[in-house]
């Protein structure tokens, strides 16, 4: 019996296959504190090898397939080490459709693939508790880690170095989305230090009341609620300059199709929520006209909030 078991262990521990969604996090008043998943994938095969080895599809593809400083690699190999195990080198074929350092979750959902081939190739058995804590606390927040491994929207805060309190909400409704993602990628650290050190208690007030608004129209299904509740005095107006599709597309708030626009993440990629009862393909076309006339670019994604994560 035992043989068995050890060659069922093995086979089982011999590949894994990853899916891993791209997320939005903020949803403007709700920063660091909330982050949906979108129906855009990375999907990683991974199998022991003699060397570490990565061959890549799909966008940024140079990124993707470049060993030195691997975000995959690098957190798989450190949470290896840190637990004293084994570092067993891997081949990876990866597929990624998110894009990268635009304000997808990138980042959490390459950190997670890595501690999820640490927990599968080393036999750490973490639960999704440590999991999500662990990438969190790499990530110096929770949202973006918190969506992507469990999908749906999550409200999450940090609690201690390494612990991570979530929630997960199944909103109500059809919730279509558009991503307006440049050609430029922003560094969430470069957008970080536009913030100022301190706010109005004003500022303060108007945004716990927002997310709290925001939340009851995820939860109800108010699509009507959007537009106000996505407003934000926290971080939006302080990155709209290193983020001009958010000005842009905020003027379209309220026009045929649209709820609300925000920034995805840091940026500078924006996610425009649309009217389920409208035409998704017509509000596309309207969106991509409207940023035609203002001389901006962007590509412009049809997705929708994913109930699953990490697969």
């Amino acid at each position: 019996m035992s043989k068995k078991k050890n060659k069922k262990t093995s086979r089982h521990s011999a590949w894994l296959r990853l899916a891993l969604p791209a997320t939005s996090a903020n949803l403007g008043p709700a920063f660091d504190a909330a982050a949906l998943a979108m129906d855009l994938y990375i999907t990683i095969d991974a199998r022991p090898a003699p060397s570490f080895s990565i061959t890549a599809t799909g966008r940024d593809q140079e990124i993707c397939r470049g060993l030195e400083n691997h975000l995959i690699l690098s957190t798989y190999s450190e949470i290896l080490q840190a637990q004293g195990t084994e570092v067993i080198p891997l081949s990876l074929r990866i597929k990624n459709d998110i894009p990268i350092g635009k304000g997808c979750g990138s980042s959490a959902a390459a950190r997670l693939a890595g501690i999820a081939l640490a927990n599968h190739f080393g036999h750490l058995h973490w639960t999704d508790t440590q999991i999500i804590g662990e990438a969190s606390r790499r990530e110096h927040h929770p949202d973006n880690a918190s969506a992507c491994w469990m999908g749906g929207l999550t409200v999450a805060r940090m609690s201690g170095d390494a612990q991570a309190q979530v929630v997960r909400i199944r909103p109500k409704g059809k919730w279509p989305l558009l991503l307006a993602v440049p050609d430029q990628a922003l560094s969430t650290e470069e957008a970080r230090r536009a913030l100022p050190a301190q706010y109005s208690r004003d500022d303060a007030v108007a945004n716990i009341q927002n997310s709290m608004l925001l939340l009851a129209a995820f939860t109800q299904g108010g699509h009507e609620l959007l537009s106000a509740a996505l407003e934000d005095r926290i971080h939006q107006p302080y990155r709209a300059r290193f983020c001009p599709l958010l000005p842009c597309l905020q003027e379209l708030t309220g026009k045929p199709g649209v709820l609300g626009v925000a920034l995805s993440g840091a940026g500078p990629s924006v996610i425009v929520f649309l009217d389920p009862d409208f035409s998704a393909q017509t509000t596309r076309k309207s969106v991509a006209a409207h940023l035609a006339r203002s001389g901006l670019r962007a590509q412009l994604l049809l997705t929708s909030i994913t109930p699953r994560g990490v697969r």
